[in-house]
């Protein structure tokens, strides 16, 4: 009798069809309004609902100026915006007309109580789950996008089933691999799109429906199918990668600071090794962003939950290196500055973490502004995209400029914390002129011209090239 019921079970799951006609992202930050942007593009024939608790942030969704600032992004949103795209703040009823919801929200690390500053903060996914289960309209698919750790798929699957609510729902694993300031071109035209399912004829039919909507757009040759648990450690494990080549090059500038040597020529040879390649092989103040360090104490966390301390201990290395980066750029501002900056006028070039992006999350900027500020420092700041009231509310006292000329008037000292291409074509004779002397300039992104800046009277300092 269990036997024919289990067939019965197995047939029910072959037969399952997954009408998509509405999608629904939970989450309208960095990940979830680009991403569902984009399948709105090419999929004129769904519905398309992000929806977020923020109202504020959902008015600014639906205004002229969006919340984050993404190369394209604002285009794209103001043409297709209420056609089939929508921002709302309606979750439940998002939720009830989608087949498939995916599941955007913040993940960051934990910053209280148990294994706090280390482990995942997962309390906005489970809340999300459980608002899922309590909404009974038909079958769901469940689409992980957040990065998570390892098992959370199986979680969220718990809470469904505590809930009664598992025979409608599976869940998928499918995470993002965006770099900011290059989303839109890299959902676009992506390396490979990854769907993690169970393997079962459920969760194969949940990863079929997924697949259609991105071979709308994406050849079949680049969805990769895994089981969840290999896709939600793959996420992790490629950030942890792409942070430790950017530590494995950072270390590297230091010995070149000490020998002479020139970071950038050492990363050109590395990198035509095809074995190696070139990319994330740029020296410079550290890396930021919401995901690297994040991912990177995760792995870290999952490693010594497993005891596995060695492996711990090396990734934890590559955090370490970063640290250790940001300090020492800040170690050679004060030394070449007579030990001292007390009272002198700083001016900061760039805030975001990293160009064509107006995120500070985890910015390098932020621990040298930290460091600055309590050395008494007078810190001038310009960003061409980070809103000025976000800088102030971190470093009240601090003066932001609207643009960089005005940041390094009188100034003893500019750092170039972020690389913006509108740096490279600033007239740095006009800022030399104006700026108090020794005129100090100290390149955190290693990507100006320091020749020219030399032969114009600069004290040029930049990572992985020592003294100029």
């Amino acid at each position: 009798e269990r036997e024919r019921e289990r067939e019965k079970e197995r047939e029910k799951d072959e037969k399952m069809d997954y009408n998509v006609k509405s999608v629904a992202c939970i989450g309208a930050g960095y990940v979830g309004a680009p991403t569902t942007t984009i399948m709105a593009r090419f999929c004129p024939d769904v519905k398309f609902t992000v929806v977020d608790i923020n109202q504020a942030r959902i008015d600014a969704w639906n205004s002229d100026k969006l919340p984050i600032y993404e190369p394209g992004l604002h285009e794209l949103v103001m043409q297709i915006r209420n056609r089939n795209l929508f921002f709302s703040t309606d979750v439940v009823g998002a939720i009830k007309e989608s087949q498939i919801i995916f599941v955007c929200v913040n993940t960051s690390t934990k910053t209280y109580g148990l294994d706090a500053g280390a482990a995942y903060d997962l309390t906005a996914v489970e809340v999300v789950a459980r608002t899922i289960a309590e909404v009974d309209a038909g079958q769901k698919i469940v689409v992980e996008k957040s990065t998570v750790p390892v098992t959370t798929a199986d979680r969220i699957q718990k809470v469904f089933k505590a809930c009664k609510a598992d025979g409608r729902m599976e869940v998928l694993s499918n995470p993002e691999f965006l770099a900011e300031g290059q989303a839109i071109k890299n959902l676009e035209h992506p390396d490979r799109v990854l769907i993690g399912c169970r393997q079962t004829p459920k969760g194969r039919a949940a990863e079929q429906a997924l697949s259609h909507l991105y071979q709308k757009w994406i050849p079949e040759s680049k969805i990769i199918t895994t089981n969840v648990w290999s896709s939600e450690l793959a996420k992790l494990a490629a950030n942890a990668f792409l942070a430790q080549r950017i530590s494995s090059i950072n270390a590297i500038s230091a010995i070149c600071e000490k020998t002479g040597a020139d970071v950038q020529e050492v990363a050109r040879v590395v990198g035509t090794d095809t074995r190696i390649g070139e990319k994330f092989l740029r020296a410079g103040v550290g890396f930021g962003g919401s995901c690297f360090r994040k991912d990177l104490l995760g792995l870290v966390y999952l490693a010594r939950s497993f005891q596995l301390e060695e492996v711990a201990d090396y990734w934890n290395q590559v955090l370490l290196m970063n640290e250790y980066r940001k300090e020492r750029f800040v170690r050679t501002v004060m030394e070449e500055m007579f030990g001292t900056i007390c009272g002198k006028h700083i001016a900061i070039l760039g805030f975001a973490f990293k160009a064509n992006t107006g995120d500070t999350r985890d910015s390098p900027a932020i621990t040298v502004m930290e460091r600055i500020v309590a050395e008494k420092a007078k810190v001038h700041v310009y960003d061409p995209k980070v809103d000025h009231a976000e800088i102030i509310e971190m470093f009240p006292g601090t003066t932001v400029h609207t643009d960089a000329y005005a940041a390094c008037k009188d100034a003893h000292a500019i750092l170039v914390l972020t690389d913006w291409d509108e740096f490279l074509n600033l007239d740095f004779k006009r800022i030399y002129a104006d700026m108090k002397r020794p005129a100090f300039l100290f390149d955190g992104r290693t990507f100006l011209d320091h020749k020219y800046l030399d032969d114009i009277g600069f004290c040029t300092h930049a990572i992985g090239k020592g003294k100029l």
